[in-house]
């Protein structure tokens, strides 16, 4: 039982590592094409947003509430400021990066690093050790918890390869990709150093309801110029109830 969340973790990374790999086309390609899959990726991750995290948030909140002690500032509010906190600092790094798209094309173009580049990969290695630390409680739950958290995590892992790669191009794939895997072995790596306290486990977790809430309607939602609605709501449908009945 000790060893499932670093098996699980290998899992995540490798999903991250083997994201170079995958091709644009291929014999499926006509009927499931590349933008087919991130729009049913991005149904998963929409499903498992408001079944599972959004939820859970209520629930996080009362060990917060019992570890304050007393404690009655914002009491009720905290661990949503949290997930606000995780959503702006997300949206912010996002933001900087879109931002500055036109001044990048050359550095885009030629596979070349820049600050803004490794911005977006710190951000993202920060969010995939959380992901990735995160696991040992998942694990101590039983392997149906495990189980259903890392599918919906490797989903989600497909689209934020994809998006990156898109964004930074030869760059991410050459290097970036293998940053963020070693950053899940990482936080599995920590997690697993010593045990999770419920308030610690709470304020994780709000971290990464924010960072997963962001990520889902920023860079998962598919837009009407690029989305395929029917993958997208299959793929939410099929989700959700997989995590009713899990």
């Amino acid at each position: 039982m000790q060893l499932l969340p670093l098996l699980a973790a290998c899992v995540l990374a490798a999903v991250y590592g083997l994201g170079r790999s995958v091709r644009e086309g291929g014999p499926l390609a006509a009927v499931w094409g590349p933008r087919r899959r991130i729009s049913a990726a991005a149904g998963v991750s929409i499903a498992y947003v408001f079944v599972d995290v959004l939820p859970e948030l209520a629930v996080q909140n009362e060990s917060l509430r019992r570890a304050a002690e007393g404690a009655a500032l914002f009491a009720e509010q905290r661990i949503y400021l949290l997930s606000l906190l995780s959503f702006v600092v997300m949206y912010g790094i996002d933001h900087i990066v879109l931002s500055r798209r036109a001044q990048r094309h050359a550095h885009v173009e030629r596979g070349e690093s820049d600050p803004a580049y490794w911005l977006h990969i710190a951000g993202y290695a920060a969010y995939s050790a959380l992901i990735g630390y995160l696991l040992v409680e998942r694990a101590a739950r039983g392997y149906a918890a495990l189980a259903v958290y890392v599918l919906a995590m490797a989903v989600h892992f497909v689209v934020v390869n994809h998006s990156l790669a898109e964004e930074h191009g030869k760059v991410y794939r050459r290097q970036g990709h293998w940053i963020l895997a070693a950053s899940v072995l990482a936080g599995c790596a920590f997690g697993m150093a010593g045990p999770l306290s419920e308030a610690t486990f709470a304020r994780m977790f709000a971290l990464l309801a924010g960072g997963v809430v962001m990520t889902s309607l920023r860079s998962e939602l598919p837009d009407d110029r690029n989305g395929r609605f029917w993958p997208f709501c299959s793929a939410a449908v099929v989700f959700a109830i997989v995590l009713v009945l899990a």
